[in-house]
């Protein structure tokens, strides 16, 4: 019983004392320290603001960079005609360069007026050209024309790349017709040279057999004539001593 009663005790004592700092915290503040309050509780909501929209305005890595109005504007307004002017000159440094095909992305830096000059452009001929002083925001729009030509050039390098097989393609089909032409020619030589070949072999059988028979006729001729000899010797010799 004596525990739960100090305990008990002690938990009074502790709710009047929180309930005396409450009331102490919730008197008035003097004007003075009212206007501070609120002029810090506006700055501190105004840059979390702040903060919010910079946070939703910055471009999440490997996303397309948009041009802002102002920029799409400058773009609009003769900043392609600038830079070509521009280039003419030796102020102007070109910090990067990429080229995709018959596209590029370039960064140019104007010293003289702390000015970066993003273009996009095809076989040299600038096609958008975006006036900033901002060195972040130029390597961003960078990057993001960068992308437009691997984009734009995509359908370019296949194109090549077809146009290259296909004229391949036709160089080995003439090559191959040609080596078959090739082989026609041979064959059909050959066929030829056979033909003459069998023609002569026929022309020297033939040749031949008729020599056969001739010499088979003059064997044959030979031999009666022998016979003839023979028979004519014994009637030239008849009647005289035989040795």
């Amino acid at each position: 019983m004596d525990y739960k009663w100090r305990v008990r005790q002690v938990a009074l004592a502790a709710l009047l004392l929180i309930g005396g700092v409450e009331s102490g915290c919730a008197q008035p503040m003097p004007d003075s320290a009212a206007n501070a309050a609120a002029q810090g509780a506006a700055q501190d909501t105004g840059a979390s603001v702040q903060q919010a929209q910079a946070a939703q305005a910055a471009p999440l890595p490997g996303t397309p960079t948009a041009l802002t109005p102002a920029e799409a504007q400058q773009s609009a307004a003769g900043n392609v005609a600038e830079l070509q002017q521009m280039i003419r000159g030796s102020e102007l440094n070109e910090l990067r360069t990429t080229y995709n095909g018959t596209y590029g992305a370039s960064l140019l830096f104007y010293g003289k007026e702390m000015t970066y000059y993003v273009a996009l452009f095809q076989n040299k001929t600038f096609w958008r050209v975006i006036k900033t002083s901002d060195e972040s925001r130029a390597e961003l729009i960078y990057r993001d024309f960068v992308q437009k030509t691997l984009q734009l050039s995509d359908v370019e390098i296949r194109r090549t790349r077809l146009d290259a097989q296909k004229a391949f393609t036709t160089r080995m089909i003439a090559l191959t017709q040609d080596h078959a032409n090739r082989l026609q020619a041979d064959l059909q030589v050959a066929q030829q040279q056979q033909a003459i070949v069998a023609d002569q072999q026929k022309q020297t059988r033939d040749q031949a057999n008729a020599l056969q028979a001739e010499k088979s006729a003059a064997q044959d001729q030979l031999r009666a004539v022998q016979r003839q000899v023979r028979d004519l010797q014994r009637q030239v010799e008849g009647g005289l001593p035989v040795h």
